[in-house]
């Protein structure tokens, strides 16, 4: 076990996200899509790196979901997610913004949410 990171995945996780990290950065023009995922919940924020700034956020964790949501964020629920912070991201007048997976796979909910975003309008 890495005493840093936990587990070994986290940590090749962890790496590759500071090399991203390191390329891609959100300005005011052109913000961060930053994605976090855990086991039962995604969190998405639009930050403004330059500015050091979240303009806007959602998660499925969120008071006020529809019924038709259920208690854990599968790909359903994360393309409505990305719908979501598509709509929140319009009403700032942000159209386009770098988009960030954590160093997660793009796949499953993290392709569901990124697709639900492009579909609400967002260009990346």
């Amino acid at each position: 076990m890495n005493k840093k990171f936990g587990n070994k995945k986290a940590a090749l996780r962890m790496k590759r996200k500071k090399r991203i990290r390191k390329k891609i950065s959100g300005t005011a023009e052109r913000p961060r899509l930053s994605v976090f995922r855990s086991a039962r919940h995604v969190y998405v924020q639009v930050i403004d790196d330059v500015a050091g700034k979240t303009l806007a956020s959602a998660s499925t964790f969120e008071k006020g979901k529809t019924e038709t949501q259920s208690s854990n964020a599968n790909v359903e629920v994360c393309a409505e997610l990305g719908k979501l912070i598509a709509g929140r991201c319009k009403e700032k007048q942000i159209s386009k913004i770098v988009f960030d997976k954590n160093g997660q796979q793009y796949h499953g909910r993290i392709k569901a949410l990124a697709d639900g975003a492009r579909e609400g309008g967002l260009l990346f």
